[in-house]
């Protein structure tokens, strides 16, 4: 299992440095490996027979998705059989890696990994983001030119995109100082390694991943308030990570920042094009209500439905839940709010649960996480980006996975030495006559 957890790790890595895999040969190369570590897992799973298959409830709306877009194509729904078909080989992609991730990471020291792993992953495209700020002009890895209508920050081609990579990640730097998951020792790095990914976010200068973001941190504020003693704690950890974010900004260049969160550039939406992109949309929806136009056919049909054409092409409406609705109708609506209901039911379930500090902290990480993305949504399609998908998959089974027992802080190598040296003493030990 270590093998695929190593492969599930590069994947996301893979997916958020190879620009949020938009293109055709990133898209390729995500399914080509989700397919080979489902394949390696299967191989694994039978050569040994206790693993045990980890069902998540929430594999049964996400397989209600894929069904609806094999009804469209046998039915002749789709408007356009093609993208429907391109967007159900995105989904099968998804869902492998979201079931990979209930069978592999389960233990303890699985998750600590896994944090580290985000934290790490969150600062590292985030300082790569910052310094391709100040050191280029509108080029992804100094050498690709921006894209017609682009705004590049980090490997992202749009800021919000960026800015919704942080939310997934941010959070759980920050759960961690606020719940106390990490050893005191170790709090000023976990600081340091969160504030970077804050203050590149406000550099961005995304207007809605920075509100988003705010939300986010209410949301930990609120959850830190149902736990005892954690208070104080919770009011050191967001002071100490507001003033270190508000200090990088002003030594990289507050003046900057404020101009670029201001402003608006060549490439931004604006509210009223959003608006229109909406109401569109909402008549493709009525036009079409139990069925949809099919998965990933917005693009197909929103030019007969667009009142504000402005000569760009509509791939994606700016709104998640609407173009959902658009392209699957009430039957997506439906598998769409039972997704939502069991992940924060069990969220719910798992948070209030007894557990350790760190067990704690993983799951108001995520449980932030998904809220401010959800949140975002509404008025960008941070979902439609395969990268961001994937963690907001991996948080959701963060958010709802099983709490983790303070007594279950010990890992599996020590467990293992533990085990061998009572073996040994048995062993040695005088048999009673």
């Amino acid at each position: 299992m270590k093998a695929i957890r190593i492969g599930l790790c590069v994947l996301f890595a893979f997916s958020v440095f190879a620009q949020g895999v938009v293109e055709v040969w990133s898209e390729s190369i995500l399914e080509i490996g989700a397919s080979l570590l489902f394949i390696a897992w299967v191989f694994l799973a039978y050569r040994d027979p206790e693993i045990e298959v980890q069902w998540n409830p929430l594999n049964w709306p996400f397989l209600g998705f894929i069904g609806i877009g094999l009804l469209q194509l046998a039915l002749h729904w789709s408007a356009n059989p093609f993208f429907t078909r391109v967007e159900m080989l995105r989904f099968s992609a998804y869902f492998i890696v979201f079931f990979l991730c209930a069978q592999a990471f389960r233990e303890r020291e699985d998750f600590v990994k896994l944090a580290w792993f985000l934290v790490l992953l969150g600062f590292s495209v985030s300082l790569l983001g910052i310094i391709q700020y100040f050191t280029s002009r509108g080029t992804i890895y100094w050498i690709r030119d921006l894209p017609e209508g682009g705004d590049v920050f980090g490997p992202y081609v749009n800021r919000n995109h960026f800015a919704g990579f942080v939310e997934l990640v941010a959070p759980v730097g920050l759960a961690l100082l606020v719940f106390r998951g990490v050893r005191r020792e170790l709090f000023p790095m976990a600081g340091l390694l969160t504030i970077i990914p804050v203050g590149a976010l406000i550099l961005s200068g995304s207007r809605g991943g920075i509100v988003c973001f705010g939300f986010e941190v209410a949301v930990l504020a609120l959850l830190a308030r149902t736990r005892k003693g954690l208070r104080g704690a919770t009011m050191i950890a967001v002071a100490f990570v507001s003033l270190a974010s508000i200090a990088l900004i002003a030594w990289l260049g507050a003046g900057k920042a404020i101009e670029r969160f201001s402003n608006t550039r060549i490439g931004d939406v604006t509210l009223s094009r959003r608006a229109s992109m909406f109401r569109g949309a909402a008549h493709i929806f009525l036009d079409h209500p139990l069925k949809g136009v099919g998965l990933g056919t917005i693009v197909t049909v929103f030019p007969g439905y667009d009142t504000g054409y402005d000569g760009r092409v509509v791939d994606h409406v700016h709104n998640d839940y609407i173009e959902a609705l658009a392209e699957t109708g009430i039957l997506g609506g439906l598998c769409g709010i039972a997704f939502l209901w069991l992940l924060f039911t069990g969220a719910r379930r798992s948070f209030v649960a007894e557990q350790g500090h760190f067990s704690t902290a993983l799951h108001a990480g995520a449980i932030a996480a998904v809220c401010g993305i959800l949140i975002h949504s509404f008025v960008d399609f941070n979902l439609h980006i395969p990268s961001n998908a994937l963690l907001f998959l991996l948080q959701a089974y963060l958010a709802a996975s099983a709490p983790l027992p303070a007594g279950q802080a010990m890992s599996r190598r020590r467990i293992r030495n533990r085990e061998h040296v009572l073996a040994a003493n048995d062993a040695d030990a005088p048999v009673a006559s």
